[in-house]
């Protein structure tokens, strides 16, 4: 499993994903699951995957060659629609572009994997900034379909949600500092990783300065990083305090509750 986090900010934008993933308890490896495209000055683009990793990494490599692929014109004019994020004019139409390719692996690997009883399962939050446009960010599903964060929905998170959903949907906020939000961030990690063993550290931080066109500032979290443990034990320390100040129910719950089923007489 994966979790993977995207924050639209007035800033920027945070992104955020772990590195485990297993095919059982006797396959547990690492792999990076952020890429990055892009042109500085011009273009900064993240692309973030969960699901099944042979899905996820194709699609990225499908990325990768349109890129690489010169536009196919005649007369001067293009022949089929452009499908290369890096020369795609705008979010929108780069994640149209992972749509594109997330069909183009369904229909070269989906009949095999439901013949091997597998689900085509592959997700994706794409998000960044193209030269002329405010940073966006979207989620891509495994359909090919997407939708896009807004000021009611400043986020979206991808694969083992459940458990660092409520730290996010309590602090952050558009208006929430780059700073903030990655604290807030790591601290939905460390409440989903005590909760499941299949999301797991290194994790892949990157802070992208609105308005900068280029990749920001990046760091790989690895096992016992200092900040990353003192943050951990702090929140922990924290809930507990802060769950021992609120007020104990005043419920008639000791010995003479009366609404305690009574034993049944013998004979």
């Amino acid at each position: 499993m994966t979790y993977a986090v995207g924050l639209l900010l007035d800033a920027g934008i945070v992104f955020a994903s772990d590195t485990r993933t297993n095919a059982g308890v006797d396959h547990v490896s690492t792999f990076k699951k952020m890429t990055v495209f892009e042109v500085p000055g011009e273009r900064m683009i993240v692309l973030m995957g969960s699901g099944n990793l042979a899905i996820t990494q194709s699609v990225v490599s499908q990325l990768h060659a349109w890129n690489a692929a010169q536009p196919k014109t005649r007369g001067g004019r293009a022949v089929r629609a452009n499908r290369a994020i890096l020369r795609a004019e705008t979010m929108f139409e780069a994640a149209r572009i992972v749509g594109a390719a997330l069909r183009e692996v369904h229909a070269l690997d989906g009949e095999h994997l439901t013949a091997h009883g597998a689900d085509f399962n592959a997700m994706f939050i794409l998000g960044g900034q193209i030269g002329g446009e405010a940073p966006r960010l979207f989620q891509v599903y495994a359909a090919g379909n997407f939708i896009e964060a807004g000021v009611d929905t400043p986020y979206f998170q991808i694969g083992e949600t459940k458990y660092g959903k409520p730290i996010i949907d309590r602090i952050v906020r558009p208006e929430t500092s780059l700073s903030v939000a990655a604290k807030c961030t790591l601290i939905s990690f460390d409440s989903t990783m005590r909760s499941n063993v299949s999301v797991a550290m290194p994790l892949d931080v990157m802070l992208y300065e609105r308005d900068s066109l280029k990749a920001g500032f990046y760091r790989r979290i690895p096992r016992n990083d200092p900040y990353m443990q003192a943050l951990s034990e702090g929140w922990s320390k924290g809930i507990r305090s802060a769950f021992e100040a609120l007020p104990d129910p005043d419920w008639p719950v000791e010995s003479g509750d009366s609404r305690r089923p009574r034993k049944r007489r013998k004979g």
